[in-house]
Parts: C-alpha cells; sequence; structure tokens
C-alpha cells in the first residue's frame, strides 16, 4: 500500500519536486526529489534522480546482500545530473535533493542528500521519528549552539542548503541502517510539507487515517491551508516486505 502525491503548491510556477517508487518481490524502492530552486532545470534534475536511482537499483539488485546498493545509485545518479548540466549553459549549476528508502528482506535503509526527509512512524505507539538529518545552513547553526531548535523553524535562510545532487562531480550521501523492523510505515517527503506542518500535525493527520492516499492527499491539502508556499511532495508507505 502507498499513497502518493506531489503538488506545486500555491506559490509557484513549476513543480520541481519527483518521486517516484518500485515493489516487486525482490526489494521496495521509494524515493523523493527536490529541485533545487532558484537554479536552472531543477525540475529536470530531480526527475533524472528519481529515475536514475530505480533504474540503477533494478538493473543492479542481486539476491545476496549488497548494502551499498543505494549509495552507489544515489553516487551513479548525481554523476548523471552533473555530466548532463555540461550540455548546455542553461542547466549549469541544477541540482536537486534526494531521499530514497529500499527495504529487502534482509535490511531496510534510509539515505538522503540535502534537506527532502524521511520519517519511521510507530502507529501502536503512536509515535513518529525523523530519520535522516538536513545538510542545510539552518541545521549547521543548530549542531553548533549557534539556535536552538525552535529558532531553526522560521530562521530566514532555512531554505539554504549545503549538499545537493548535481552540483558536484561527486557527493557523499548519508545512509541510515533502520533495525529491527521498528517502523509501521515511512513518510518521504520534500520541505514544502515539513515548512507547513509541524511533526505534530502530520501524525495527528497519519494516525486520523487508514488509507495511504488519503493520509497524502489531507497533508497536501493542509499544508496548503497554511500557505503552500513551496511544492509538496508525500510518500507514504508501510515498512513491511
Amino acid at each position: 500500500m502507498v499513497g502518493l502525491v506531489t503538488d506545486i503548491g500555491l506559490k509557484r510556477s513549476l513543480n520541481e519536486d519527483s518521486a517516484a517508487y518500485v515493489e516487486n518481490e525482490y526489494f521496495k524502492l521509494y524515493v523523493v526529489a527536490d529541485g533545487m530552486g532558484g537554479h536552472n532545470a531543477g525540475e529536470v534534475a530531480s526527475k533524472m534522480a528519481t529515475t536514475e536511482i530505480l533504474n540503477y537499483v533494478q538493473n543492479n539488485f542481486k539476491s545476496e546482500s549488497n548494502e551499498d546498493l543505494l549509495i552507489e545509485a544515489i553516487g551513479k545518479a548525481n554523476e548523471c545530473i552533473y555530466e548532463y548540466s555540461k550540455t548546455n549553459k542553461n542547466l549549469n549549476g541544477m541540482g536537486t535533493t534526494v531521499t530514497a528508502c529500499l527495504i529487502t528482506k534482509d535490511y531496510e535503509q534510509v539515505a538522503n542528500v540535502g534537506d527532502s526527509c524521511c520519517f519511521g512512524i510507530n502507529i501502536s505507539n503512536k509515535e513518529m521519528k525523523k530519520i535522516t538529518k538536513d545538510h542545510s545552513l539552518v541545521q549547521e547553526l543548530v549542531d553548533s549552539g549557534s539556535i536552538s531548535e525552535s529558532e531553526a523553524v522560521n530562521h530566514p535562510k532555512k531554505n539554504i542548503i549545503t549538499r545537493a545532487l548535481g552540483t558536484e562531480h561527486r557527493v557523499s550521501v548519508d545512509i541510515f541502517p533502520i533495525k529491527n523492523r521498528i517502523y509501521d510505515m515511512y513518510l518521504l517527503c520534500s520541505d514544502g510539507l515539513t515548512n507547513e506542518l509541524t511533526r505534530d500535525e502530520i501524525l495527528e493527520i497519519i494516525l486520523q487515517e487508514n488509507e495511504y492516499n488519503s493520509v497524502a492527499n489531507k497533508l497536501v491539502e493542509k499544508a496548503k491551508l497554511n500557505g503552500g508556499r513551496d511544492n509538496i511532495t508525500v510518500l507514504l508507505f508501510g515498512g513491511e516486505m
């Protein structure tokens, strides 16, 4: 069961978000990317990221465990975007965030670059935990103690990211192994959702509904009611294999 909604929001003229997934008997893979606003062809970069990552995993997945596969796939996508950006001066500087979740019979893992994020949800405990860590200027300020978490919420520079796919020939990918299948479901989203809704608001909507598409639609609707200042993408799915 999967819920996927991507919406242009209320203020943007173009949806630079992209999301995709594949489910088969061997693995499940889910990806959300957010093309960098203010740069050329962000929508191209995000679409390339989701497509390249899915293709790489499908073409290289083997029955034996390969816990580097997701990192390799994101690295390959980064290389493709970077090389493509050099083919046309109008594409110079294009880039994208990415967050992805790979679930196999042997392991679960989440990876990210940038400030799109992944949450793990435990329904019975009514808990939601942010798994990824943003690569952003504001996150660095929080980590250094310069500002508090509450100050970060409305910081004027909160959308400045410090790492992205496609801007350099190589990229560092953060990987988060998930032990013991502790989450009932996962939420991947662009910052168009998290900039408009608090975590409590997100969890409240998730707990109110049983159908994933209904949850995804309600999350997007609420984000738009709260301002809808950016593109909004929600990808919700179960953690079972």
